[in-house]
């Protein structure tokens, strides 16, 4: 299955939006107060709010989840994995030192949780093949997403290529053998330019 991924460009993070056969996800946002450069980069892209069903958090930083609740509040559902629960509010002590943000914490209450290993029959669920791991080197509750077309998102990974950089980073180099695994074709940085395998 071939999926239809479209990259959104509207403040620091590249966030994704994957159109699966019954559903939608969008994979990251931007930082809080983001929301009307959002609209007007899925309006450029033909997206309509209604086309994304979930959204999905590589992990709980600032500049990959500012506009997840308004989006809930808009009817997008959150995707939450198991490992990433402790991390939700990560961040909202950061955005609220900037009253003008006028951010609401996410109300994880309301999230579809799902663990890594179940994560497949969720894709299935909407149409989209692939699943989520667990690449915990950047942060705890980091995970990605690795298509079954050779497509594999991963947020703030450290690129493949640094690897030489650092002396015996042993979590870093585990989640690299285990996206390595699955064969992927081309890598998606939250911050960096697309990586051809």
């Amino acid at each position: 299955m071939i999926h239809l991924i479209t990259r959104l460009r509207y403040g620091n993070t590249n966030t994704f939006f994957i159109k699966g056969t019954s559903g939608g996800l969008l994979v990251d946002t931007d930082y809080a107060g983001t929301l009307p450069h959002f609209y007007k980069e899925i309006k450029r892209n033909s997206i309509n709010l209604k086309d994304i069903t979930y959204v999905l958090a590589t992990h709980y930083h600032p500049d990959h989840i500012g506009l997840v609740s308004e989006l809930m509040e808009h009817g997008v559902k959150l995707l939450l994995m198991d490992t990433q629960s402790r991390s939700v509010h990560y961040a909202d002590e950061i955005f609220k030192r900037d009253s003008r943000l006028q951010y609401k914490p996410i109300d994880e209450r309301e999230a579809t949780i799902v663990s890594c290993k179940d994560s497949r029959t969720f894709l299935n669920s909407i149409g989209i093949a692939g699943e989520i791991l667990s690449t915990p080197s950047h942060s705890v509750d980091s995970v990605s997403l690795i298509l079954d077309d050779g497509t594999c998102m991963v947020g703030d990974l450290e690129p493949i290529e640094y690897m030489g950089a650092y002396d015996n980073n042993v979590k870093l180099e585990e989640d690299w053998d285990l996206v390595m695994k699955y064969n992927p074709k081309r890598i998606l940085y939250a911050h960096a330019l697309e990586e051809l395998i």
